[in-house]
Parts: C-alpha cells; structure tokens; sequence
C-alpha cells in the first residue's frame, strides 16, 4: 500500500508539473511523426511545422485521417515553408513497417527525428496480429523494428550534417502499475495473449519499451566505441486528452473523464513533453523523460531483476526481429550497406 501511495504522489506530482512551450529550432530538419492523425502526435506534428522543420512526415494507419491532420496543421500555421507529407504506416503489419522504412531510405536525404508516438490500448475486445497480441505488437515489436531499420538514415544523417539526430519512444507512467506477471516465462513475447493480465497489457508495453531504449542506447554507444552519434530516450506526457483511451469501457471512461477533467492536460500540453524529450540532447540518451524532464522510471526498471530482464527482452526481440532483418547490423552499423545506405 506505502508503495501505491508513493507512486500515486509521484504521479501527482509530476502531473502538475508545467512544461514550456518548445522553442528549438528545427530548420532544415527532416523528421518522422507516427500516429500524427490526433493527439499527441498531431500537436508534435504541428510544433515541429511551426519551429522550422523542413519536411514533417505524419506516419498514420489511416490515411484519410492523415491527410485532415496535415489539413489542419496547415489552416494553423498559414504561411509555412514546412513540407508537411502522409505517409501510410501499419504497425499491425511487418509488411508495412518494412515498406515504410525502405521508402524512407529511398526518399529522404536525411532523418533527424524519429517521434515513435503511435500506440494502442484494448481491453474489452483484445486482438492478435501477425501472431502476437495487438498492443505488444503494435507498441512494441513492430515499433521497434521501425526504429532500427531507420537507425543507418539517422547515422547517416548525423555523419552528413554533424547533427546529433533523435529516437523518442513515447512511454506512459503506466508503466509503475504494472505488475508483468510475464517477466519469467521462458519466452516473454509469446506469452503474452488475449485474456491473461489484460488490464496490465499496456502498461507492460510501456515497460518493455523504456527497457529496450535503455538496452539500445548502451549497444549504440558500445557500436561508436563510447559515444553513438544518435540519441534514444522515452518521454512520459502525462495523462492527456487522447484517443488513446476510445476502446476503455463505460464505467472506466466515466473515471478517465473525471481524473482529466481535474489534472488532465490538452494534447497540446502533453505534446511539448514529446517535444521537451526530442530536444533533451546528450544528457537525455537511454533515459526516461517524465513531463519534460529527465527522471527515474519505476523501481523495477532501476533494479537488477530488471536490468537482467532488460537483457532477455532484448535478446528474445532480436532473434523475433532477426527474421525480418538483420538486427545485430542495424544496430552496430558494421556493414558497407544496410538497407540500401552506407553506414557512415
């Protein structure tokens, strides 16, 4: 109970907290924004339009929603010199996220910032895709897969320019919740299934990603012999007005209205959290940014029992991933080409 009461303080707290309005500039920049229909990712959409970048790709499962965004993002910012472009990105779908990727090393010059926003949360009506379970799939094994088939562009692009691009994988404080009954089964991915632990699902996403951006960061620093010219972190909005929540049923819509209408932010405010953890330069590599500042995740990911599952993760990831792409490349860079573009 003294550790509930401690996290929900913590949470408190940190709901609070005000983040300023994101002023760096992105001039030049190319970036890439998933799940930029609504929410959090439309009003980052919008802010990197408004601070300069040169092209914003909104990365969206629905098209037609994409385009209304881009719509908007551009009645708003009226006149701009930003590209504003919709791509289709499935999640749900291996296919389409290795599509996306190759059109983005076609396509794109240069990758400055990756924005990994787009999620889900079911748990009346949980589904499989591709043979895993949607949120686990979705919020992290093909959100991941995105991340390192973008790494060569990134590493590329820093090289190229001398720029420091960004990975942020958009975390939540659900992740203190959870409980992840999974974490000893001798095969974490395929456990996870439709029915068991349902209510804790997303908040094990969410989990599991800090975990992997931490496992990340330390594999690309070890690649660059210390340093690794990309930084990765996590960024924690807060509770945030989203459609994040549409598939919750009534009763639990009924709380989630109420505890946002008391300390909710808009989707704007949860935004310049994303916005304040793509900007968090070196300082932020591998962390958790909380409400726009770098801070400790839960107990758990701090323990060793943590930092030993950090590792299985990992390794389970990879060798899911490996029959995709060649992870273990990606990552470390030391090949002439992967996916079509020298590492530098």
């Amino acid at each position: 109970m003294s550790n509930l009461l401690a996290i929900a303080v913590h949470f408190f707290k940190r709901q609070f907290r005000s983040i300023p309005v994101p002023i760096t500039s992105y001039a030049g920049r190319t970036v890439i924004v998933t799940g930029a229909n609504g929410g959090l990712g439309l009003e980052s959409a919008r802010h990197f339009a408004r601070l300069g970048a040169a092209r914003v790709i909104l990365a969206c499962r629905n098209t037609e929603r994409g385009e209304a965004a881009k719509a908007d993002i551009e009645r708003t910012l009226t006149p701009s010199s930003t590209i504003l472009e919709v791509w289709p990105l499935d999640l749900c779908s291996f296919d389409s996220v290795r599509a996306f990727c190759r059109r983005a090393d076609k396509e794109l010059d240069r990758l400055d910032v990756l924005l990994a926003n787009a999620a889900v949360l079911s748990i009346g009506s949980p589904k499989m895709a591709e043979g895993y379970e949607m949120q686990v799939l979705v919020n992290v094994i093909t959100n991941f897969l995105m991340v390192l088939m973008l790494l060569p562009l990134m590493r590329s692009t820093a090289a190229r320019w001398n720029v420091e691009p960004a990975v942020t994988v958009v975390a939540s404080e659900a992740h203190f919740f959870t409980k992840f009954v999974e974490k000893d089964q001798p095969r974490i991915f395929e456990s996870f299934r439709p029915g068991r632990a349902m209510h804790d699902r997303y908040g094990t996403t969410k989990l599991l990603d800090i975990l992997l951006v931490q496992e990340l960061a330390e594999r690309l620093d070890a690649a660059s012999a210390g340093s690794s010219p990309i930084v990765v972190n996590t960024a924690n909005p807060g509770l945030c007005e989203s459609s994040l929540f549409r598939d919750i049923h009534t009763i639990g819509q009924f709380l989630l209205s109420v505890a946002k209408l008391c300390i909710g932010r808009t989707s704007e405010e949860g935004s310049r959290a994303l916005m304040a953890a793509v900007a968090g330069g070196r300082e932020s590599h591998g962390k958790y940014v909380d409400s726009g500042k770098v801070d400790d995740p839960s107990p758990f990911v701090l323990s060793e029992k943590g930092k030993e599952v950090q590792k299985k993760v990992w390794d389970e990831l990879v060798t899911l991933l490996s029959w995709y792409e060649d992870i273990e490349t990606l990552v470390s860079g030391n090949v002439t080409q992967v996916v079509g573009r020298p590492c530098l």
